[in-house]
């Protein structure tokens, strides 16, 4: 049998009182708030159709892969190309 842990619940409990209605008018808010743009900017993807979970995850981390592949190979690329220039210079500067 299960242990009954709220007890305090249990013993105390009350009906809710709904006789009195509130009867005071609020005026409805009507001023306007900014959007921030800079979300607006960094936000280059394209939002499509709500996917689940583990499919939009997968998706998400594919898509960090792919731009860190990226620019890998760039510096990758740049640092080869520093290279050879490096060395042609120095050939030049014996010949």
């Amino acid at each position: 049998m299960a242990k009954n842990r709220k007890k305090s619940k249990n013993n105390g409990s009350t009906a809710m009182v709904t006789d009195e209605a509130s009867t005071q008018v609020t005026a409805m808010d009507t001023s306007e708030t900014v959007a921030s743009t800079t979300s607006q900017i960094s936000r280059k993807t394209k939002k499509g159709v709500q996917m689940k979970r583990t499919k939009n995850v997968r998706k998400q981390k594919a898509i960090a892969k792919a731009v860190s592949q990226n620019e890998k190979s760039a510096t990758k690329i740049e640092k080869n190309e520093s290279k050879t220039l490096r060395t042609k210079s120095a050939k030049n500067l014996y010949d």
